[in-house]
């Protein structure tokens, strides 16, 4: 007979002792007279810690762990935390890259012996690996977060994760880690000239994105059902976004313009996606088949020369990451990389740099914009930050202003 999994620890009676004993993960517990009410909350102590820490041992019973098996267990609650809507947030990719440098360097070292020195290894792997300074700071802080979570699980000493945080971050102009550019606003004649090469669909969300500043989520998760058209200005309240668990609440206004992209899109099922990756295909599909050479009664019939079981199928709803890569694909396709650039291939690199734009600096386009014509107040409530300076990370400055001061005052 399988063995139970979901089963609790009886509260039994020791006959050689006359007390209550319970056995966890191999070891025997006496809990005081049996049938007592002492021995009984003993019991429900006893399990109750024990389930808390998911039926492990407890610190100094569970000694020897390893750094591979604490990784492991941390790995379970992230799987758990670390989920919105039911699906895996990005946490969950970055917690696994960041603990790879620790597995490789100190998977069989006993997790209590990782020291700042080790930390400190890890990180010199992380900028070896080509990792950017704020990529590895935010990375450590990570390595840091599994030790406190193992602290607080009881299985390592807490001097272990309090030792860490002596580690200081890497600062700007003081490592050999390589520093990455701002995030500036898109280039709006690269985004112009790179719209004819999107699919349509992907083209009115770069529209819509364009117009109202909102994040490039709450672009892919725009639903009919979502929209208060009650008003001149409709109002957009996203099913989830960034910062809902800080109790935020984020109304998106979207104005004539961005109405008139979002109209054709809005008669369907009141849940179902206004931007799906299935009408793209679709759309796709048919203006192929419209511009067919071979005649109908040649050839492959329509359907005919399609995979049964496709690996991969257009689905119902755009992701960040989908959304991405249509428009880094379109880029390459409007600004080729020069004949004269494809033998040297830092040249190209820089060359695709220079004519790449991502769909996060459509939202630092809208901001400077909104923010030079109507202040950083604006930018801020369209934008929905709760604070100014976070908006200021995303708006411009309107340097043009100092420049009007400094020419009459200066």
């Amino acid at each position: 007979m399988p063995r139970l999994q979901d089963t609790v620890p009886k509260y039994r009676k020791h006959k050689q002792s006359g007390q209550a004993i319970c056995t966890l993960n191999g070891k025997d517990y006496l809990l005081g007279p049996h049938g007592t009410k002492a021995s009984r909350l003993n019991y429900d102590r006893l399990i109750g810690e024990w389930l808390e820490r998911g039926r492990r041992p407890a610190l100094g019973e569970a000694d020897g762990l390893t750094i591979i098996e604490i990784i492991a267990r941390y790995w379970h609650h992230v799987r758990q935390h670390y989920v919105k809507n039911g699906k895996p947030t990005g946490e969950q990719g970055a917690i696994r890259s960041a603990l790879r440098f620790v597995k490789e360097l100190y998977g069989t070292t006993p997790a209590a012996d990782f020291s700042p020195i080790a930390l400190k290894a890890t990180r010199a792997r992380m900028i070896d690996a080509g990792h950017a300074r704020g990529t590895v700071n935010k990375n450590i802080a990570r390595v840091r977060r599994m030790f406190r979570w193992a602290a607080s699980e009881q299985l390592v000493p807490a001097t272990v994760w309090q030792s860490l945080a002596v580690v200081d971050g890497l600062r700007a102009g003081r490592t050999i880690a390589r520093e990455t550019n701002p995030i500036g606003p898109a280039d709006d004649k690269l985004v112009d000239a790179t719209l004819s090469y999107l699919p349509d669909v992907i083209a009115d969300m770069v529209r819509v994105q364009r117009l109202t500043g909102m994040r490039p989520a709450e672009v892919c998760m725009i639903r009919p059902i979502d929209i208060d058209r009650s008003g001149d200005v409709w109002e957009y309240t996203p099913e989830s976004h960034k910062t809902e668990h800080h109790g935020h609440k984020r109304v998106i206004f979207i104005g004539p313009q961005t109405q008139a992209v979002l109209l054709r899109y809005l008669a369907r099922d009141p849940e179902a996606h206004c931007f799906r990756p299935v009408d793209s295909e679709a759309k796709r599909l048919a203006i192929r088949h419209i511009n067919r050479k071979t005649p109908l009664s040649c050839g492959n019939t329509i359907g005919t020369n399609r995979k049964r079981r496709p690996k991969r199928s257009a689905g119902d709803q755009y992701t960040t990451l989908s959304y991405s890569r249509a428009i880094a694909r379109a880029c390459l396709k409007a600004f080729p990389v020069p004949d004269d650039l494809t033998g040297d291939p830092q040249a190209g690199k820089k060359w695709i740099a220079e004519h790449h734009w991502t769909p996060n600096q459509l939202r630092h386009s809208a901001a400077t914009e909104i923010r030079k014509r109507f202040g950083l107040e604006a930018a801020q409530v369209c934008l929905g930050h709760s604070k100014a300076d976070v908006t200021q990370v995303y708006a411009e400055r309107d340097y043009t202003l100092a420049a009007t001061v400094a020419r009459q005052i200066g």
